[in-house]
């Protein structure tokens, strides 16, 4: 994560300068969803990707996040998991980290507390894109 430094101070400068980063965009989630995590997650984010059949530890149902934390969706923990900085098991070993693959263009959200979580635009686009298939 070599990287995340300069993407954190990145964006604390634009937020300095009085600039704001672009908000979700949960179409440009989905495509996203579906070109990196839908092998293993399924196009409907319920974990039933053709991955599945060789994989040790089975990718969970994402469309059931806010159900399991009470009606909240996990914002900030489902970014960390995406942007490699919560460690997640898949097939015996770590998730892909996607953080540095998916774009340069930094991207913020605010955690549950109002503290800002920094990532990259499309974890925070894949991120609401997954917010918006919640049952």
């Amino acid at each position: 994560m070599t990287h995340l430094p300069v993407l954190v101070l990145g964006t604390a400068l634009a937020v300095a300068l009085g600039t704001t980063a672009p908000a979700q965009d949960a179409e440009s989630g989905a495509v996203l969803f579906l070109d990196h995590c839908a092998t293993c997650h399924g196009v409907a984010a319920e974990g039933d990707g053709p991955m599945t059949a060789i994989l040790s530890v089975q990718p969970p149902d994402l469309t059931q996040l806010a159900r399991a934390e009470g009606g909240t969706f996990p914002l900030e923990r489902v970014v960390r998991r995406i942007d490699g900085r919560d460690e997640v098991l898949a097939h015996g070993g770590p998730m892909p980290v996607f953080g540095m693959i998916l774009g340069t263009e930094s991207g913020l959200i605010d955690a549950f507390d109002g503290t800002p979580v920094f990532t990259t635009q499309a974890v925070v686009d894949i991120a609401a894109w997954l917010q918006t298939v919640q049952k």
